[in-house]
Parts: C-alpha cells; sequence; structure tokens
C-alpha cells in the first residue's frame, strides 16, 4: 500500500527503513525520502505506521 501517492513511498519502504536503518522517526525517514514533501497527507498515516513497526520490533525482541 502506498503511504506517499506524492512520491509513490510504500508501507515496505518505511518498514524497511525502520528495520533495517535503525530509524525511529518521522524526521529520519523524512531525511531519506522525499515523504510529505509534496502535499502532507501522509505525515499521519506515516507516524502511525512508523509507531507500529518500531513497538512491534521490540515485542520480538523481549
Amino acid at each position: 500500500m502506498f503511504v506517499c501517492l506524492c512520491h509513490a513511498i510504500s508501507d515496505k519502504k518505511i518498514v524497511q527503513l525502520v528495520e533495517q536503518e535503525g530509524i525511529y522517526d518521522l524526521k529520519g525517514i523524512r531525511q531519506l525520502t522525499p515523504l510529505g514533501s509534496q502535499c502532507g497527507k501522509c505525515i499521519r498515516q506515516a507516524k502511525v505506521l512508523i509507531e507500529q513497526t518500531v513497538a512491534a520490533k521490540y515485542q520480538k525482541a523481549s
């Protein structure tokens, strides 16, 4: 599913950045992608996805 339609950034890409690159916040994602730089409608959904992915990652680790 696309989170950012303007730049074709998928949920899989965001999850990959969190899990493999260790990026845990929106600022880090935005440094590596153009997420939210056009219309900004994706920001809320991206934040939720990042939080869910980080929480799931910590649950797996414990």
